[in-house]
């Protein structure tokens, strides 16, 4: 067989990948109403969470859609099978809305299901993908979030998770090619029951990797260290969703709040804000316009999650749920970028040598930025210390090569693996 013929024969085999029609490369920054107000919502919430995110400064750092969760609809189709708003609720029309929110400078998210029934009820788009995308699209929207409930008996589907998922998918390119509009950008909400992250990519910009967050530190460290093993499946036009930020709502210390914001936007998830902006403090808007944290988000060279070069607390750095990874890094287009976690529930010196990350080069200097307490604290030379983390705390540094470390420096090898640090001539050196 021929070069030619094995190079179509792979194309045959490999998937097309949803990112090939150019949206969503980078991490969707913006607003999500379910987590604060659940079927609680109506046109005034949504104009005025808008002018909130404009006033709080949000938009300036980035944010920049306002999506609309479940309980939108009407409970049934109209007589010839089309999703109606609710008329109450939404008594302008979902298209006044839009052009409102979008004459704003937003863009604007909507939501459905991947079954007979969104999960509080409503009308779901299984069998009716093409239509609803065609009615989304009609009132404005430029995203949609794709939900999981209510899935078809198995004689009726015949198709496992990812089929059900292909159909909307499907719907969305046979979309944008009739209409020559943009796709809408599609996020998967399928929990990671069916391995997501393995094929999510194939299908959409963004997808769910575990169940709902609640507002505490068991949950985010949960959520953390689950997606520490599957980091890899995040870059560029697609990406592990870890759930919305749940900052401000009285329940995470500032700490916490800051880990929590840390976690999310260095691993590359989508940071969609979930609280009521209301009641929002000057404090958590402090934590989500972090301009030095988002730019990381938004790297437009690097598009890969940090991940840990250590697992775990323990000597032999096994993890477990309750204290996930501690110690990670990754690339950026200004440097390597790490994160110290501080995992226990007392404060903790964090050390580590900084060839641990394989971002570094040895025999190198580096000048450290703290990007919370946005000041330039020196030269890191072999390894860095962190004194007195708070419990449940975060650092984040950015790491920039700044030449060679002085001469004369000892051991020769700073991390030496056992007995391999060799002279030229053969001499292994202790």
């Amino acid at each position: 067989m021929g070069l030619s013929s094995i190079l179509v024969l792979l194309s045959a085999l490999l998937p097309t990948y949803a990112l090939d029609n150019g949206v969503g490369r980078l991490p969707v920054l913006g607003y999500n109403s379910w987590n604060a107000f659940q079927c609680n919502i109506d046109e005034d919430l949504y104009l005025t969470t808008a002018q909130l995110m404009k006033s709080l400064g949000l938009q300036d750092a980035g944010y920049n859609y306002v999506n609309i969760d479940d309980c939108y609809a009407e409970k049934n189709r109209s007589a010839d099978g089309f999703i109606v708003a609710d008329k109450v609720r939404f008594k302008n029309g979902m298209k006044n809305l839009t052009d409102k929110i979008h004459d704003l400078g937003f863009k604007t998210g909507i939501y459905s299901d991947s079954g007979w029934f969104t999960c509080a009820g409503y009308p779901g788009s299984y069998q009716n993908e093409l239509r609803d995308l065609t009615t989304f699209q009609e009132w404005g929207f430029d995203y949609l979030k794709y939900d999981n409930c209510a899935i078809p008996f198995d004689d009726i589907i015949r198709e496992g998770i990812m089929g059900k998922y292909q159909r909307m998918t499907d719907a969305i390119a046979q979309l944008a090619k009739s209409s020559g509009q943009p796709p809408i950008l599609f996020s998967l909400c399928e929990w990671g029951i069916s391995q997501v992250w393995l094929w999510g990519k194939t299908m959409g910009q963004s997808w769910r990797t575990t169940g709902d967050i609640a507002p505490q530190w068991d949950s985010l460290a949960n959520i953390i260290n689950f997606n520490s093993f599957i980091t890899q499946s995040t870059d560029f036009f697609g990406r592990n969703d870890m759930d919305m930020l749940q900052l401000g709502n009285g329940n995470l210390t500032f700490d916490e709040a800051k880990s929590h914001f840390t976690a999310w936007a260095l691993m590359k998830s989508p940071l969609l804000i979930g609280t009521d902006l209301t009641t929002i403090t000057n404090e958590t808007i402090e934590v989500l316009t972090n301009r030095e944290i988002i730019a990381i988000n938004q790297d437009s060279v690097f598009g890969q999650s940090i991940t840990p070069f250590r697992w775990g607390i323990g000597p032999d750095w096994v993890s477990n749920s309750s204290f996930p990874a501690q110690y990670w890094s990754g690339p950026s287009e200004n440097g390597t970028v790490f994160m110290l976690l501080n995992t226990l529930n007392e404060p903790s010196t964090m050390f580590f040598n900084l060839t641990e990350s394989p971002w570094i080069r040895a025999g190198r200097q580096y000048s450290v930025r703290d990007l919370w307490a946005h000041t330039d604290n020196g030269t890191a030379i072999r390894n860095f210390t962190a004194e007195a983390v708070p419990p449940h705390g975060v650092i984040a540094l950015l790491l920039k090569d700044a030449g060679d470390e002085p001469d004369g420096l000892l051991p020769l090898c700073a991390q030496p693996i056992e007995g391999q640090c060799t002279d030229k001539n053969g001499t292994h050196v202790s």
